[in-house]
């Protein structure tokens, strides 16, 4: 369907861990459209398995309800409130676009990946709404403290669920990180250095958006937000998500050793697998020493496993990112999508096929020379090299049982010193 002809409402997704500027955002965006509709829950009781929602103009409220769930998460909040929400509020106001407003706790990936596959009344979600752009806001007075931050979201009182461990940088990042669009908040309160240190950090966070200040301006500026913000397009459903990104031959960040503002980030390639030991002795100061961390690796005494990595406030997450292809039967790679096959067929190795370690990291005057150094020495020497796979095998594993191929387990969180 065409841009100009598509009929269906663009649905613009806000999320941000301030609830004050993410509300702020919302609307002033309300206040540019009579017809623009904002969609908003709160989980403050969500633990007792109540989600309160409203909709609502820039002048009346539509919708000012609650739902009951039997589990009370955040993946339940989306399958059976947002969704029908969202599909609903479409049917009942087809002229009009929608604001998604997110609440703290949840990140827009999980948005984007319920609705993705989702149906309601038989109608999918993608043929009743258009994902127009998912809009990340984040306030400029507390981002680098919560960035830097070892508070869990229970620290914080923003779990969503009782067994919700996550961790505030963590979550903050991947909202800014999926965004296509990037609004930076509060900035008026910050002096000029700050600014640029800040705006420094969110290109190297997600280099591939858009970014926009924002500092409240009534009237001319609320218009121009408006228009920078809504019915852009931003969103390519295409694009996977972080953990998945560099398996499809996307970029996952910068090689920018030098930096600016004190901020610099760097990219860790490797057609060489990990020595697990050497590895796992290393996660404490590979973890610790850069502000954020992603991307995939390979170990070489699980030779079939891609790996992700995921770092932030000092914590590690270490994820199964289901097998290589090389280590699948030819018919079974359709299993994989399109890009996953171009991608290994442009960069397939003879001895390795499509495994491969894609890291990056950003940081504040990040030691890019120890950084890269420290990773190289635990790769395999030339000598456990020509071991081969089945020698790779019997290396002692740490890692063992973290990554089973078959089933559904939650990855294994390392926090500091755990690994030990």
């Amino acid at each position: 369907m065409g841009g100009m002809t598509d009929p269906r409402p663009h649905v613009t997704v806000l999320a941000g861990f301030s609830p004050a500027a993410t509300d702020v955002v919302a609307r002033s965006l309300l206040v540019t459209d009579p017809s623009l509709i904002l969609i908003t829950h709160d989980l403050a009781g969500i633990v007792d398995g109540v989600v309160r929602r409203t909709v609502r103009t820039a002048t009346r409220v539509l919708e000012e309800d609650h739902t009951e769930l039997v589990h009370g998460c955040v993946s339940c909040t989306l399958r059976e409130d947002v969704v029908p929400t969202l599909v609903r509020t479409s049917r009942r106001h087809p002229g009009s676009d929608l604001v998604l407003a997110l609440p703290p706790a949840v990140e827009p990936e999980a948005v984007a990946a319920v609705c993705a596959v989702s149906t309601c009344d038989g109608i999918a979600v993608t043929d009743a709404v258009r994902l127009d752009s998912y809009v990340t806001v984040v306030d400029a007075t507390t981002l680098i403290d919560d960035l830097t931050s070892t508070d869990d979201l229970r620290d914080r009182g923003r779990h969503a669920a009782g067994n919700d461990r996550r961790g505030v940088a963590e979550v903050i990042s991947r909202q800014i990180e999926f965004a296509d669009t990037v609004v930076l908040w509060g900035t008026s309160q910050a002096d000029v250095l700050e600014r640029d240190h800040i705006t420094a950090l969110l290109h190297r966070l997600a280099p591939w958006a858009t970014r926009v200040r924002a500092d409240g301006s009534p009237a001319a500026g609320e218009a121009d937000l408006a228009a920078r913000l809504l019915r852009t397009g931003r969103h390519d459903p295409a694009v996977p998500g972080m953990a998945g990104r560099a398996l499809e031959g996307y970029p996952i960040g910068l090689h920018d050793p030098v930096g600016d503002h004190r901020v610099n980030a760097m990219l860790f390639h490797s057609r060489r697998p990990f020595h697990p030991q050497r590895l796992h002795d290393a996660l404490d100061d590979l973890s610790g020493e850069a502000l954020r961390g992603r991307g995939q690796l390979w170990i070489a005494s699980q030779p079939g496993t891609a790996v992700s990595w995921e770092s932030a406030g000092g914590d590690l997450m270490l994820g199964n990112l289901g097998r290589w292809l090389v280590s699948l039967p030819q018919q079974r790679w359709d299993e994989a999508s399109d890009m996953r096959r171009l991608a290994a067929d442009a960069t397939w190795d003879p001895y390795y096929g499509d495994r491969a370690t894609v890291l990056s990291f950003i940081g504040f005057d990040l030691d890019v020379d120890a950084m890269t150094a420290l990773l190289e020495s635990c790769l395999l020497t030339d000598a456990e090299i020509a071991g081969g796979v089945d020698g790779w095998r019997t290396l002692p594993d740490p890692f063992a049982g973290y990554f089973p191929l078959e089933g559904d387990q939650e990855p294994a969180t390392v926090t500091e010193g755990a690994a030990s």
